[in-house]
């Protein structure tokens, strides 16, 4: 008997099925082999032999670099001297300090660069929907939207000051 779902009344417990018909599951010889072609493990198989590929790819490429590093440690003249042993700074003698002062208006500037190679990759998209036929102006709004934020964020740096190379 079935409802308006098409689901089996639950409550008429004469529509379940006779549970003494099923298979006995501790026969162990009745269950399907596993190593058949259309068993699991085949398919295990390939799955794992994909990882396996790759594994030894990365295995390979870090035995060439340790053997290539190895060699250069075997290869190389080792005769230390006391120039050898000095500290080298592009062809100058270190004097004074080893601590040097940076300015942070070099941060700014790479910052800003930063900010702006980020942003103008939005133009390339903004470009290939722009073309699209029906997304003309919408686009259009979009982007000198998205250009006033910009500009009003350079303008900002300016008028503090941050642009000012002296």
């Amino acid at each position: 008997m079935t409802d308006v779902t098409g689901l089996p009344d639950v409550t008429d417990l004469t529509a379940l099925p006779d549970v003494t018909a099923l298979p006995d599951v501790t026969d162990l010889t009745a269950l399907p082999d596993v190593t058949s072609p259309s068993g699991s493990a085949v398919l295990a198989s390939d799955y794992f032999h994909s990882y396996s590929v790759v594994g030894l790819i990365a295995v390979i490429g870090v035995l060439f670099v340790a053997v290539a590093f190895g060699a250069g440690r075997l290869l190389r003249p080792v005769v230390p001297t006391p120039e050898k042993l000095l500290t080298y700074e592009c062809g100058v003698d270190p004097v004074g300090e080893g601590w040097a002062h940076t300015q942070v208006r070099y941060y700014v500037y790479a910052f800003l660069y930063v900010i702006f190679a980020v942003d103008s990759i939005f133009l390339f998209p903004w470009a290939t929907v722009f073309a699209a036929p029906g997304y003309g102006a919408t686009t259009l709004v979009e982007m000198f939207i998205f250009l006033g934020f910009l500009a009003v964020g350079l303008l900002y740096a300016w008028k503090k000051g941050v642009l000012e190379w002296t």
